[in-house]
Formats: C-alpha cells, sequence, structure tokens
C-alpha cells in the first residue's frame, strides 16, 4: 500500500509545464469566441487541439502538401501562412520519364548549341515597362 501512496504523492508533486501568452484584445476575443464556439471550457483543452492542429499542418507542409479548404461547390481556397512556408520544401518537382530516340537527342544539341535568339520588340517592350 505505500508504494501506492508514494506514486500518488509524486504525481501530485510534478507540475505540468505553463504556457501563458500576451494577446492583443483583438486576439483574446478571437480565443474567446473560438473556445465558446468550440464548446471548449479551458484554455489547455483550445491549446491541446491548436497544437495538434497546427502540427499537423507542419507535418504537411514538410511532406509538400497543400492546405486547402474546399466549399460545397468544389472551390477551393489554399492556407498561405508564412510560418508554415518555411518548413515546406523548397521546390516540389514533378517527376517526369522522358524517352528520348537518336533524332530528338541531335536537335536538343543543336538547340542547345545554337546561339540566343534576339529578343523581339514585344519582349523589350514588355521588359522596360
Amino acid at each position: 500500500m505505500p508504494a501506492t501512496g508514494t506514486r500518488k504523492a509524486q504525481r501530485k508533486n510534478t507540475r505540468k509545464p505553463k504556457f501563458q501568452a500576451d494577446l492583443a484584445p483583438v486576439e483574446d476575443r478571437m480565443v474567446r469566441s473560438l473556445k465558446e464556439e468550440l464548446q471548449l471550457s479551458s484554455n489547455s483543452d483550445f491549446m491541446a487541439d491548436a497544437v495538434a492542429l497546427f502540427g499537423w499542418a507542419v507535418r504537411e507542409r514538410k511532406r509538400g502538401h497543400k492546405i486547402l479548404s474546399e466549399s460545397t461547390t468544389g472551390e477551393r481556397e489554399v492556407l498561405l501562412l508564412p510560418r508554415l512556408e518555411r518548413v515546406a520544401p523548397a521546390a516540389v518537382l514533378p517527376h517526369v520519364n522522358i524517352t528520348w530516340n537518336e533524332k530528338e537527342l541531335e536537335s536538343l544539341m543543336e538547340l542547345t548549341l545554337a546561339e540566343a535568339a534576339q529578343p523581339t520588340e514585344a519582349l523589350v517592350r514588355v521588359m522596360r515597362s
């Protein structure tokens, strides 16, 4: 029996980490409104859900996935959050396998070795404007 009492005492003495945030009044109202809408009674529950959602978003962006909202009509809106974009891969490039025949390779070689064409007047106008 003493072991059980000891465990209870240890759990009571173990403090959970505290989190405090200085929110602007508009952000405070938003948190209170969201808590009410989600029927959350404590800040701890709100933070746990917010951290879970943000953690999921970070994992998805790290995998190169976009986070979006889709309406019932199929209209999509992509979430762009600068902090999330920091963890996104620099470039998600599609993998394409091209099978070249000899004639195509020779043509490509000629194009790459040829002198670059001069820009057209239309291109020059667009670049200057």
